[in-house]
């Protein structure tokens, strides 16, 4: 609304808001959006992304020792003083519960709990943050897409009130466009890569320890043997007889037990963002101005910056 339908670029007031709602679940606190330190810290995220770009730098992140980062999370993430076990707040309450277990096999220590932390910031801010963007210029790009998605919020939702969780298996269309999104989109084609913690044998093929595994994820996301347009925006992917069809090759959270932590996060995220903002705005590229679906290289696929208008419905 601030913005009164005139072009403007969403990067950062979309990351604004995705990463108080990862606040809030991490550390049970937000940011005002106006605050220098969050403002700043939100765009050392984004430069950082976008410096790890080649796959041979997030490889280089295992021997990397965290040092600057650790620092930073550590007042929030080993805070005692005021915890009680008896109340759980956030996922670092949740977390602390566990290391006082005092398990000698559990995998819950301080350090897990600070690179948990920054697992959830960094790939809970990033990732929806991008998607969201993406599905903003495919709305733009796709009006009659973007028509079809607001009949659907209109008539199961309305606009007296604020989409929930549980409008979306009514939602089949909706459903289907945000997936479409983020299959076409492939924000992190190669995922994230993971190391081999033991030597194993995955289908014949010995792994030894210290392995670096690198899973494309583009292979599966874009296979024509899959998908029927796999190059083409194309919601009815998602579709089988007017209801959400699931596809097993659809894996932009990667599978198995190394899949993003924040998929559940990020699933819910997108729904109430994505459908929250096309109830309220049409979004349209400004005037003489040809919208690119150009990506920029970094540890994810983001769009190129643009500029939009969010003309109020």
């Amino acid at each position: 609304n601030d913005e009164h339908g005139q072009p403007f670029d969403p990067h950062f007031k979309i990351n604004n808001a995705v990463s108080n709602i990862i606040c809030s679940v991490t550390f049970g606190d937000r940011f005002e959006y106006h605050d220098s330190h969050f403002q700043k810290l939100l765009r050392l995220i984004d430069e950082t992304l976008y410096l790890q770009g080649s796959i041979w730098s997030q490889v280089s992140l295992f021997d990397f020792d965290f040092k600057h980062m650790k620092t930073m999370a550590k007042p929030q993430a080993v805070s005692l003083e005021d915890w009680n076990p008896s109340e759980t707040r956030d996922f670092i309450d949740c977390y602390l519960k566990e290391i006082a277990k005092a398990d000698a096999d559990s995998s819950f220590c301080e350090e897990n709990l600070i690179f948990s932390t920054l697992d959830l910031f960094f790939a809970g801010t990033e990732t929806t943050s991008t998607t969201i963007r993406w599905a903003l210029l495919y709305m733009a790009l796709y009006p009659d897409v973007q028509e079809r998605v607001q009949a659907e919020i209109d008539a199961v939702i309305g606009q007296s009130r604020q989409p929930a969780m549980d409008d979306r298996d009514n939602m089949p269309y909706t459903n289907a466009v945000i997936h479409e999104v983020q299959r076409i989109s492939n924000i992190v084609p190669l995922n994230v890569p993971r190391m081999a913690t033991s030597d194993t044998t995955l289908a014949g093929f010995y792994v030894p320890k210290g392995t670096v595994l690198i899973p494309n994820l583009t292979s599966v996301l874009f296979d024509k043997n899959e998908w029927e347009t796999p190059h083409t925006f194309n919601p009815k992917h998602f579709l089988e007889d007017g209801q959400f069809k699931k596809r097993e090759t659809f894996l932009p959270f990667s599978a198995g037990k190394r899949g993003c932590l924040g998929e559940p996060l990020a699933r819910i995220e997108l729904f109430l963002f994505f459908t929250a903002l096309l109830q309220k705005f049409t979004f349209q590229a400004p005037k003489d101005v040809k919208l690119s679906l150009q990506f920029r290289t970094g540890m994810t696929l983001c769009p190129q910056p643009y500029q939009i208008c969010a003309l109020s419905r």
